[in-house]
């Protein structure tokens, strides 16, 4: 397991919204490819969503270009 995937789990156990969007942002920059980059920017989006969070429409317009909102 590696250590973005040890932080994830940890924030997820914690329940830790910012953390959980700042992670799901690395795994997106970090993915092999264009789906699973999609994939992790879409939980970050979610999760930025539903925290109220400012990076909501950051994370709108990266998906809106990548043909994925």
């Amino acid at each position: 397991m590696s250590d973005l995937d040890t932080r994830l789990l940890a924030a997820h156990a914690a329940d830790d919204r910012k953390a959980l969007i700042s992670l799901y942002i690395e795994a997106s920059e970090g993915a092999a490819d264009e789906v699973a980059a999609s994939f992790y920017l879409t939980h970050a989006y979610v999760f930025a969503l539903e925290a109220g969070d400012p990076r909501a429409s950051e994370l709108a317009e990266r998906l809106r270009k990548a043909g994925r909102l």
